[in-house]
This record gives structure tokens, sequence and C-alpha cells, in this order.
């Protein structure tokens, strides 16, 4: 049974900046973080990605290896990791903390003339509550620590595009907000079962608890488990007494409309589109769109064969740095390949690395080359990414109005016209829960596109930067990049045969588009 914070003691639980900085994104991660099973924790690529942009925000910093622990901070280092902080907090909670880098300033501490202030590199484009209330308490123990002031903390941020500095004041208001919280975080710490389950659950494929709260979630038929419901229309359904998939998929969509018209237009246009998902959802079989009439996918009823294509991207470097693509040839009998099975290759797999060294003009003409060999191939792709990157890439190498109409005319969204056509018994139509439901496997247990992403930085710092390497000399990390690369595209094949299958099973009639 957790410790009831009221009764702090030397052997109540500490909290810890790891701690704080979970309950601050979500109150049951924090509690999971402290109480859950351990091996229903699952490792996650974002954390890795996170230490590898403040490692690289850091060195910008100070480019000088920092000191490590009390013995750099007496002899005055620049820089200093590995410092452990330790104190109390509101209602004598103990508190312990791990800065990421101490940075030393000109001010006199009981190390001497100088003294330290804390350093926090920043993911995304602007200072969050997680940021302060992170700072605010290294500054609080290491002003402890050090017995002198802690006035301001410095946030870095985008080494890879010019450091950007920021100092916060770690102010009397900033210091109220932290005890509030570490006493919000005690209570919460102390209690016998977890918070509930957070309204908006999107964000949730960046923890490492998210497959102990999916399995939650699903159990109590969570509104977030629809497709398309986040965390402003879970609490309008809220207030309307509507508390589960259940009874989303029991409502009449007629007057939920009506009883939603008064938040906006919008959400009554889409009042019907979440009871029938929430209904497909909770009948597990799929059903045809209004929306959609006609063949989803009419360009490949003549096709040759098809190029599936997928794009890696890092973007915090704004670098799309894998082009890959799979030609699929149509049979001498003019059937399509089936889905592809567990492991099983289709087609033709062509990586095309795209190293900034070379430039994106060297890029260009190899992907307009192999574009012109098979001229008239559609090119399927799952979600917008990949039309959005080539056509700009065709606009900024030069490509006509002409050109650029001729590869937009060929490039099909898989992912839109699905959405168009079908409900599915799915929570999300993202390409890895769609082609899931089809029953594919990715070869690579565990993959996603951050590991993926993880991967190309391991290798790139590897590789020595401008040396190209042979395709006998690649790595073992590029070569599972583009092995999962191939998958997602043979991921977005089993959605595209699932859809040629129905469209098969269509009545005769005219030919609609898509």
């Amino acid at each position: 049974m957790p410790q009831n914070p009221d009764a702090a003691s030397p052997g109540s639980p500490v909290l810890t900046d790891r701690l704080l900085r979970s309950w601050v994104r979500c109150r049951r991660r924090a509690w999971l973080d402290r109480h859950g099973a351990p091996q229903e924790r699952q490792w996650s690529a974002h954390r890795a990605l996170a230490l590898d942009d403040q490692l690289r925000s850091f060195q910008s910093l100070l480019p000088q290896r920092p000191g490590h622990g009390e013995a750099a901070c007496r002899d005055g280092a620049p820089g200093v990791v590995g410092l452990r902080l330790a104190g109390t907090g509101p209602r004598g909670l103990r508190l312990e903390a791990h800065p990421s880098l101490l940075e030393r300033v000109e001010e006199p501490s009981r190390w001497g003339a100088h003294s330290y202030r804390p350093v926090l590199a920043r993911q995304g484009r602007r200072l969050t509550r997680e940021h302060r209330l992170q700072l605010a308490l290294w500054g609080r123990l290491l002003e402890e620590h050090q017995r002198a002031p802690v006035p301001h903390g410095l946030v870095v941020a985008g080494a890879d595009r010019g450091l950007e500095r920021e100092r916060l004041a770690l102010g009397s208001s900033l210091q109220r907000q932290l005890d509030e919280s570490l006493e919000r975080l005690a209570l919460d710490l102390a209690r016998s079962e977890p918070p509930p389950l957070v309204s908006d659950r999107k964000k949730c494929t960046l923890c490492s608890w998210r497959g102990a709260c999916d399995r939650v979630a699903a159990a109590e038929g969570h509104l977030s488990e629809v497709s398309g419901i986040g965390g402003k229309r879970r609490e309008l359904l809220l207030e309307l007494g509507i508390t589960s998939l259940d009874q989303l998929a029991a409502a009449d969509p007629d007057r939920l409309a009506e009883d939603l018209a008064v938040h906006s237009e919008q959400h009554r246009e889409v009042a019907p589109k979440l009871v029938a998902q929430a209904r497909v959802q909770q009948q597990g079989t799929p059903r045809r769109s209004g929306d959609g009439a006609g063949p989803a996918l009419p360009e490949l009823a003549a096709a040759p064969g098809v190029l599936l294509y997928d794009i890696e991207s890092d973007p915090d470097a704004r670098d799309d740095f894998l082009h890959g693509l799979v030609r699929l040839e149509r049979g001498a009998d003019g059937l399509w390949p089936g889905a592809p099975g567990p492991g099983e290759d289709l087609g033709s797999y062509q990586p095309l690395l795209a190293l900034q060294e070379h430039g994106e003009a060297l890029l260009w003409r190899r992907l307009s080359t192999l574009l012109a060999r098979y001229p008239d191939w559609p090119v399927l792709h799952y979600g917008e990414t990949e039309s959005v990157a080539l056509l700009r890439l065709a606009e900024r190498q030069g490509a006509s109005e002409r050109e650029r109409e001729r590869l937009r005319a060929r490039l099909v969204d898989v992912h839109q016209r699905l959405r168009r056509h079908w409900l599915l018994p799915v929570n999300s139509y993202g390409l890895k829960a769609v082609a899931g439901w089809r029953g594919f496997t990715w070869s690579q247990k565990g993959v996603d596109g951050a590991r993926c992403l993880l991967w190309w930085r391991q290798w790139r710092k590897g590789s020595g930067g401008p040396r190209r390497p042979s395709r006998r000399a690649l790595g073992r990390k590029l070569q599972r990049i583009f092995r999962y690369n191939q998958d997602d595209s043979l991921a977005t094949w089993a959605v595209v045969r699932w859809l040629l299958d129905q469209d098969a099973a269509l009545p005769p009639g005219p030919s609609g588009g898509g």
C-alpha cells in the first residue's frame, strides 16, 4: 500500500525530478513509474531520442567535456554532470534530483568565487510547464547544496539549427507552483489505485506504459478508443452523459448532432460519423462509408504495376533521409499479388538514401529517373507526407508546372481513400493499426519510426559523415532502417489488397472516382 505523504518521515518515499516530470505529463504515468509492474513497462525510442537531442545541445553550449560530481564543482569546471541533489519540500517531503547539466557562473558560493545554475535541453518550440517545474526543482535543491542563490535556469534547444538560449527566472511564483505540484504528486503516489486514464490518449503512443493503459482502455470501453475522439470531444460527450464506447454506439445520431450543434457546426457534422464509428468498433465488422461511392482505387483497374512509396524522416533536422520504393508488377494473368505473409517480400525494393552532403539535386535525379521508367504506374503511399515532400522537392529542383501536375496525378494516398470509403473496427486509422487489423506483421518486433530515427542518428554518428558507404559496407543499423521502410510499404500493400478485394465485390456500374 502506498504511504501517506502527510506522515513524511526518513522512511517515506522520495519524490524525484523524474517522477515530477512524469506527473506533469500524466498523473497515471507517475503512479505507474512508482508502483507499476516492471514487466509491463515497454522500452521507448523517444526517450533515447530526447537524450540524443540533449547531448547535442549540451555539446554546442559547452564543447569541452563536463566534469563529474562534487569534485568538479569544487574545481570550478565550466560544466558539471552527475551531481545528486537532495532536500526537503513542503510538509517535509523528501526530494531528490539529478540535473542534466550545471553551468558555472561567476557568483560566490561555498566552493569559492563561482557557483552554478541548472541547464535543461528543451524539445519542441516553447517552454512548457514540465520544463519550468523541473528547472524550479533543480534550482531550489542546488541553492541549498551550494549555499548560494540560483535566480535563473538556462534552457537550450536546437543544436542543428543554431543553439537557442533562454533564461528562466526561478522566482517565488514558480516556487509556489512547484510546492503545489509536489504536494499533489505525493497525494497521487499515495493512492492505492492509479489515477484514471487521461481524456486525450493520442499522446500515449510516446509512453512506456502505453500497452498497460491500452488494455485498461479497451476493457473500460474508454471513449478515447473511438477513432476521431480526442480530449475535447470526450469532454463534450461526458457532459451529455455518454461515458463509454457502448453508450456512444447506442446513441441516436440525429439527436447527438443537435446536442453538439450548440458548440459548433463542425461538432454537429461529425456526430453521426462518431456514432457510426463506435458501432463498427462495437460490432467488429467493417462497413462502407456514405462519403465514398464506387471503387476506392480506380487508378489500379488498368495499371500494369504500382510503386509503393515511403519516406523516413528526421523532423527536428528537417531531413527526409530515406526514400524507399517497392516495385510491384501485375501478373501475366492480370491479377495483383496477394497480401504479403510474415517476412515475405513482394516486388523489388529500392532504397534511395539522401545524404545532405550530396545535396538534394542528386536525390531528385535518382527519383525522377526511377519514376520515369514506369510512367503508367500509380505511386501509392499512406498519408500525405510522401506526396507533400515529393511535390515540394520537384518544385525546388525546377520541375515545370506540367511535370508537377503529372506527378500529382500519379500519387495516390491510400489512407485518404480508406477514410473516404470505409469505416473499420480499429481505434486508429494509422498504418500500424489498419495493417495490423489485416494481419500484417512487421518483420522487426517492436520497431517504430522513432527507433528507426534513432538507428539513423547512430549510423550517421558512426559512419564518419561524408563518405558514402557501399552496399557491402552498410552497417547493421542501416539494414534495419531499410527493412523497416520496406515493411511500411508492404503494410501499405496489405491495406491496398484488401481495398481491391472490396472493390471487386461491388455491383457492376459506372466506375466512381477516388
